[in-house]
């Protein structure tokens, strides 16, 4: 492994980390810049607990390279809101109690505000569809749902 100099913008800070150019981007995130939010579940891309925003579209982080990164915007759940001031997707999320065991929430709230980005008024369809690959196994799909709707401004009876 040879070490190289990466210049990474995440949650709008431009940091310099020491790694191997082929880390997988959810290793640096984590391992040298300590933002647990994104999370390692199948490290293949599939289930969506490591979805950050890289130039405002949700990807999966733990199969991108980081040397893919420099000279890119990359947002973590870290970087949307705080505690005392959470990002309305967020605070949808909070208002629904839209969590089990939280594994997965990383995943599927980014994909949903990479969704409202592109769709402010996206449909339960549109929803589903945007979240068809973040893996939940809690059973918490119907709140998750009523999240989504709610941070698009929308109050529905969401189909179970």
């Amino acid at each position: 492994m040879t070490q190289t100099t990466i210049r990474l913008t995440v949650n709008g800070l431009t940091q310099e980390v020491d790694v191997d150019a082929d880390t997988a981007l959810l290793h640096v995130l984590r391992n040298d810049l300590a933002l647990n939010g994104p999370k390692f579940g199948c490290g293949l891309g599939e289930c969506g607990a490591c979805t950050v925003l890289i130039d405002g579209v949700a990807a999966r982080a733990c199969v991108i390279p980081v040397k893919g990164c420099t000279g890119r915007e990359i947002v973590t759940l870290e970087g949307l809101g705080s505690r005392d001031r959470p990002d309305p997707v967020q605070a949808a999320f909070i208002a629904e109690q839209a969590a089990q065991c939280g594994y997965c929430l990383n995943g599927i709230i980014m994909t949903t505000k990479a969704l409202l980005a592109i769709n402010p008024h996206p449909t339960e369809a549109d929803a589903r569809e945007a979240l068809r690959y973040n893996l939940c196994r809690c059973g918490a799909h119907v709140e998750i749902m009523r999240a989504v709707m709610r941070a698009a401004g929308q109050t529905t009876e969401v189909d179970g």
